[in-house]
């Protein structure tokens, strides 16, 4: 097997991009595939807790990178997915102790034994984000929809244009379809009108994610949860498979309308 390399960005943060890792690994991970998520946010890693797996760390990736330690000893199993793993970011380091170059060696050696590999990128453009993209098969680009956000990650889809990691795909995380109903959030169609690349997905406004994020378990293992819905969803697509967006506003018609616009380049 030979892994698919995605990484998860953003262009500003707070935007759930590192809750949205985690939830996409574990749904993978569910559907019986071998996941590793590298946390490339050196300096302020997060993953390891969302994962729930931050009392499990010995070594990270600089260590890696360093000849501290071997590949599979920085990689920590996760506690209910054995085919799930993470390798850490380093905490006490800054982002030049990692270049692009060791990313994509990194994930080089990862590919034979995985089935995807995704990246946590800090937000921002910088030189985190730019090891964070450096061995990508496809970029996911996270906003809400939100003006300052859609702003900032506009700018992150040029960059990438730039580098030539064509065909990003967008997930709109944290819609509230009762706000977009009132003029008071951007509507899912506006985001796409103003960004212009492929919706992968789109994930609604749930107080239970931060709770689930506190917890170390991501809110995707709850059947019961439309978010945990979106994301599984959004797993199912990276797999190649065709599945309709949920019907958030059924009395809008929006969602006629995010279908029709949905597979648009």
């Amino acid at each position: 097997m030979t892994a698919q390399v995605f990484t998860v960005t953003s262009g500003k943060g707070g935007v759930g991009k590192t809750t949205a890792v985690a939830n996409l690994a574990t749904a993978l991970a569910m559907d019986g595939k071998r996941v590793v998520c590298i946390d490339g946010d050196i300096g302020l890693r997060n993953l390891d807790v969302v994962m729930g797996l931050e009392n499990r760390i010995v070594y990270d990736i600089v260590d890696v990178i360093e000849g501290r330690c071997k590949l599979k000893q920085a990689m920590i199993r996760d506690k209910h997915y054995p085919e799930m793993y993470l390798i850490p970011a380093a905490q006490t380091r800054d982002k030049n102790a990692v270049s692009p170059s060791d990313m994509v060696r990194i994930c080089n050696d990862l590919k034979p034994d995985a089935d995807f590999i995704i990246i946590d990128s800090p937000a921002g453009i910088e030189r985190g984000f730019r090891n964070a993209i450096a061995a990508a098969d496809r970029v996911l680009v996270v906003t809400n929809p939100e003006v300052s956000a859609v702003r900032d990650a506009d700018r992150v889809v040029g960059i990438l244009e730039a580098e030539e990691k064509s065909n990003p795909a967008l997930i709109i995380n944290r819609l509230n379809p009762a706000l977009v109903k009132n003029n008071d959030m951007l509507s899912a169609e506006d985001v796409l009108d103003l960004l212009g690349i492929r919706l992968i997905g789109i994930v609604p406004e749930d107080e239970n994610v931060i709770i689930g994020s506190n917890r170390g378990t991501p809110i995707v293992t709850d059947a019961k949860s439309r978010a945990g819905m979106a994301f599984r969803n959004i797993a199912r697509r990276l797999q190649g498979d065709d599945v309709p967006f949920m019907d958030l506003a059924p009395q809008s018609g929006l969602w006629n309308a995010i279908q029709r616009l949905a597979g648009r380049k």
